[in-house]
Formats: C-alpha cells, structure tokens, sequence
C-alpha cells in the first residue's frame, strides 16, 4: 500500500527542495492539484521550474507560486489567461521556456516511457525550433524534441486505491497522466480513497506502479473560466451579422462523419451552424472526442462542464482520453478539419496567431500541432486589423504558428481558396463587401476565380 496523507504540506516538506523541478497537471482551471500547489507555497521552496501546460490565472493554479516568485522558470504551452505570468514574462523576471502543447504531452509521455527524444513536425519552421535539430522522413522535415523527466510530479486524481491506481474524472485527465509518468516521484491528490479492489480494473487510467504518495483533499474549489448556456441565441462576444455569415460558410466545408476540431474564440460560433442533416464529431485538446451542445440554463453539471478553458459537455458515444492521446490523433492526422483565429495569413499559407513580441504572448497552445496535423485548415478572421492594415500578407510580421498550413480563409469580406505553391484564389465575396473592397483591403496579390460574377 501506498503512503496516504490526509495534509498535502505533510506530505511534501520532506520532499520539496529548492530548485527541484516539478510536473503540474491540469488544463486551464481543470484537474488541477490545488492542495499541493498551496503546499509548495507554504514550503517556501525557492527557484522552482514547473513544467505545466498553463500557470492558471493569477489566483487559482500556479498563480499563488507565481505571486510569490517561488517561480523561477516555466516550461508550458498556453499561459494567456495569467497576467502575473504575462507581466513577469514580459519584464524578464520569469524564464519561460514555451512548447506547442502536443510536443509538451508527448515530451512528458516519453520522458516516462524512458524515450529519451522523438522527431515531430510540429513546430517545424517557427520560432520556437530555431537551432533544434531536424530530418526529412518521406519527403517532409522533422524537429527533434527531447523528453522531459522531472524529480517531482504532482497530480490531482479523482479515486484511489491504496495501491495507488488512479481513476481520473472526465476531462480532468488533460496532462495529469503525462505528468505523473513523468516524474520520478509522484504524489496524487485525489477526492476519494477505496479499499483495494474496489476499483474496476478495467477503468483505471493510472496504475498505481507511477504513484508514490496519495493526498486525500477535500472541498476542491472547481472554479470554471467562462460558463457558456443557451437560450436558444448566440450572445457571444462580438457576434453580428458578418461573423454568423462567416461561420456559416465554414459549416458548408463540413461532410457527414467529419472529426473537427474548433479553436477558441470565434472559431467555436461555427458550432451554431453545423447542417442538422450530417453528424460531425468535435474534438477537444483537452481530451474530449464528441462535445455535445451547450446545457440550458439550469441543466448545468459542474463536474462536466469544468473542462478547461469552457463550459462543455459531452455527447452520446463520447470518449474521454489524456492530451497527449488527444493530440496523437491530430499529429496522426485523423481530424477532418480545424478552424482557427489568425492574426496574420500570408499569400501561401503561412499562419501567425500566437504572439506579438513585446506585447502580448498567450503561447503556442495547440495550433502548432493542429497546424501540421489536420487534413484541412481554415482560418476564420476579419479581413483586416482594427487599424484598417491587411491580415492577409505578402509576408508575415508577426512569428508563425505554420508555414504553408492554411488550405482556406474566410473573412468578412471573402473566401480564398490557399495554393502552398501558386497562392490564394478568391472563390467567393461575402455580401459585405464587393471586389474592388476585397482588393484594396488585401495585401498580396490573388487570382480570382472564374464563377465570381466579374471575375
């Protein structure tokens, strides 16, 4: 049996030194070791590197160890929603080091599985790859990424045995898995301890082999970043006539039996329109294979909806997985389509929407990996930048998320077609604008197709 702790700081402080580096499991606010958090911070351990997939916000995750600067460096994906991050990011305090969220799961899932390094595409051509090594398998080229072993993990589970196999509760899985694997101690926290044997063995997701402590937590807090409802209307953010005819339009790429994965932001309005004659299965990062509608208001289930970065719930034939099988399916190239935000399009295809230098950085998050992984990308934007300047480019300014990626765009004034070698083709204008409008709100030049009237 296992060392069972009913107080995380006790079952930490003889463990937690300082400059130790620790895996984090969670995703956005969800499957998040809180007590274990709050115990390294009463520990006062000092010049810690945390390798997570975000910090949190500035008060719940992370948070509290960044306010303490007990943080001396961070190895994560998407840290957008933390402005303590972002500010110590930005003035130099913080040493960040930013993985695509894929490549973090996978480096975590193979640094337990004692595989030293492994060749990705994703990431290939950005920023974020410069001086790493590459090769060229079947005609495409490869970044090699090395493996993550930490001397310390720390999880929050749902059940428990006292062998310390672990059951994991939805979508709480996320990175909790990888980052158990991945340290060579790990302490679980988890809401209900069972005698062994009272676990259905076939639902374990954790085998207790990876588990060194467990941590019996009570009144887990559970806070949900945005909680999304339907009254039947869309009341996003924004919303009006030019984004419903965008999404619409995108929702028209769809074909019976699509896997397709939504990025955040507006690309998730084009969940609204999807035809009612075809089934389509949305995906999720965060380890969620067939999302369902939004509850009505008063059908809301917390333990469902406290998904990450949303309110969420899930469908009839759904599965549940961890990120890092998540994102295996998109490098593995089994999703349909993605739709993403863009800041940036340039005239063959290269994306840029995670980061302008010295002003605002929310990391790679996933879009790298969807990028390099999905059958068809499309870009959902407005035409051009609050400004006025174009958000379609002969070059990109700001550092790609892919280059030659994106296979359609579609604004509030048109829709091209993306060629990696030939360019865009505008195959259609939206009842917003017309083609001269088109023309001199583009910053590259484009081929215009031949069924536009005009054209």
């Amino acid at each position: 049996m296992k060392p069972i702790y009913n107080n995380a700081y006790d079952a930490i402080k003889d463990i937690i030194k300082d400059g130790m580096t620790i895996a984090a499991g969670g995703f956005g606010l969800c499957g998040i070791p809180e007590k274990l958090i709050l115990a390294i911070k009463e520990s006062g351990a000092k010049n810690l590197t945390f390798v997570s997939n975000n910090a949190g916000v500035d008060n719940f995750g992370l948070g509290p160890l960044l306010q303490t600067k007990q943080i001396k460096k961070m190895i994560a994906s998407y840290v957008g929603e933390n402005a303590t991050f972002e500010k110590q990011f930005l003035s130099g305090e913080l040493e960040v080091e930013l993985n695509p969220q894929g490549t973090l799961a996978e480096k975590l899932r193979a640094g337990g599985a004692g595989i030293p390094a492994f060749y990705t595409r994703t990431g290939f051509g950005t920023m974020l790859c410069k001086n790493k090594e590459t090769k060229v398998f079947n005609g495409k080229e490869y970044v090699m990424e090395e493996s993550i072993v930490t001397d310390l993990s720390i999880v929050k589970g749902w059940k428990a045995d006292r062998a310390g196999n672990v059951i994991f509760r939805y979508t709480a899985n996320n990175f909790n898995e990888a980052c158990a694997k991945a340290g060579k101690v790990c302490i679980v926290e988890v809401e209900e301890i069972v005698e062994i044997g009272d676990l259905d063995p076939m639902s374990i997701h954790l085998p207790g082999i990876y588990v060194d402590t467990i941590v019996l937590g009570t009144n887990y807090e559970k806070p949900i970043e945005q909680r999304t409802v339907s009254d039947g209307t869309i009341q996003a953010k924004g919303f009006n006539e030019q984004k419903e005819w965008m999404a619409k339009r995108i929702a028209k790429e769809f074909k019976d039996g699509f896997y397709v994965n939504l990025g955040i932001g507006m690309p998730t309005l084009v969940a609204n329109f999807i035809p009612k004659d075809i089934d389509i299965t949305l995906h999720s990062e965060n380890g969620l294979l067939g999302i369902g509608p939004f509850p009505k208001p008063g059908e809301e289930d917390a333990d469902l909806i406290n998904a990450g970065k949303q309110t969420i719930t899930y469908k009839k034939g759904a599965a549940f997985f961890d990120s890092s099988e998540s994102f295996a399916m998109v490098r593995g190239g089994h999703i349909d389509i993605s739709v993403l935000g863009g800041m940036e399009v340039n005239e063959f295809g290269d994306l840029a929407n995670w980061m302008i230098p010295g002003k605002m950085v929310k990391g790679p998050g996933g879009a790298m990996d969807l990028v390099n992984g999905v059958k068809k990308l499309i870009i959902m934007m407005e035409h051009v930048a609050k400004d006025g300047t174009p958000k379609i480019v002969k070059e990109c300014n700001y550092p790609i998320t892919g280059k030659n990626v994106v296979s359609m765009i579609v604004t509030d004034k048109a829709v091209f077609e993306v060629d990696p070698k030939y360019g865009l083709t505008l195959i259609e204008i939206s009842p917003f604008s017309n083609l001269e409008d088109v023309k001199k709100s583009t910053g590259c030049s484009f081929k215009v197709s031949q069924n536009l009237i005009g054209g």
